[in-house]
């Protein structure tokens, strides 16, 4: 493929993972490499461009992978790492920068020195970090810089916190409780309008959006009963999933699809890979059949260049 068609072509990914030496080596270090139940996929940027040539990816959204460092310094680190690739190779690279949580006047920090000082396109932030999920009350200040900011947040699935190390075992992580945890945090986003009280930042759902499209239902019908109980306030739904996106990363289908359009609008879907998390041959099918399907699916084919760059492009400015 030249270059030119390439670019022509356009397919930004909004979900791919930068894994940098530094950050292996804490982990070892602190005997944390299999955390998430799985070993760290190999990275290096030329072979991530060079993959993205093979299947016409003009642009990847760069965020650090699960576990969550305990060390700023790593946190640090790993920023200024995207950052410099992003620098090093124009248009090709966009990041989003991780934050050292559960400290939060340490995150504040850090994501105002990567939004201002490094230029970072976003933040990334994990469903929880030992414990402290997204939604609980001492992260609204940061919500609050973020806001000020109108940042863009890309979420991702972390280790559940405490979590059953035996079922763990028996049925990974990234098989089934990945999907629950980002259901979990964006649920408890939602139940303390985080996103409509910070109605200025946007946010990224991994995964073909989890289990939101049956979990948003469920919590409509039973906010009612929970306010009744005074268990939960007033929630402003329609605000909160305004500011929801959701990256088509995993088992994307025209099903998936037609069900998340039952929660959200065609212009808040996105193209992702969990590249390097997967092989690059396999990726680069899925890529192909989800081109092929958003072209012979009448309902899905006005959506096609929306879902594959459009929406990233608007989103990303």
């Amino acid at each position: 493929m030249t270059a030119a068609n390439m670019y022509a072509q356009g397919v930004i990914d909004v979900h791919s993972h930068i894994i940098t030496p530094e950050f292996l080596s804490s982990l070892e270090d602190e005997g944390r490499l299999m955390d998430e139940g799985f070993p760290l996929p190999k990275y290096d940027a030329e072979t991530h461009l060079k993959w993205m040539d093979q299947a016409g990816v003009k642009t990847s959204v760069l965020t650090l992978a699960a576990p969550q460092p305990t060390s700023a310094k790593v946190v640090r680190s790993t920023n200024e790492a995207a950052a410099k690739l992003k620098q090093r190779h124009p248009g090709r690279f966009l990041f989003c920068a991780a934050l050292p949580l559960p400290d939060v006047d340490a995150a504040i920090r850090e994501a105002i020195y990567a939004l201002d000082t490094l230029k970072a396109d976003g933040i990334k932030l994990a469903t929880n970090v030992s414990g402290q999920y997204l939604g609980a009350p001492e992260l609204d200040t940061l919500f609050s810089v973020l806001n000020d900011r109108k940042a863009v947040i890309i979420l991702h699935p972390h280790r559940p916190e405490p979590v059953n190390r035996q079922v763990m075992q028996q049925t990974p992580l990234a098989m089934q409780e990945y999907l629950s945890e980002t259901t979990r945090a964006v649920a408890n986003m939602i139940s303390r309008n985080v996103l409509a009280r910070y109605h200025d930042i946007k946010v990224v759902v991994p995964h073909c959006g989890a289990y939101l499209p049956l979990a948003i239902p469920r919590m409509k019908s039973l906010t009612p009963v929970m306010q009744a109980n005074k268990i939960v306030g007033e929630i402003d739904y329609e605000a909160n999933l305004a500011a929801l996106y959701y990256d088509l990363a995993g088992a994307h289908s025209p099903e998936v699809i037609r069900m998340m359009l039952t929660i959200t609008t065609p212009d808040h879907l996105l193209y992702g890979s969990d590249y390097p998390y997967v092989s690059p041959q396999v990726l680069t099918k899925s890529l192909q059949r989800m081109k092929g399907y958003l072209t012979t699916e009448q309902d899905l084919t006005p959506y096609k260049e929306m879902i594959l760059w459009k929406n990233a492009e608007k989103l990303f400015k």
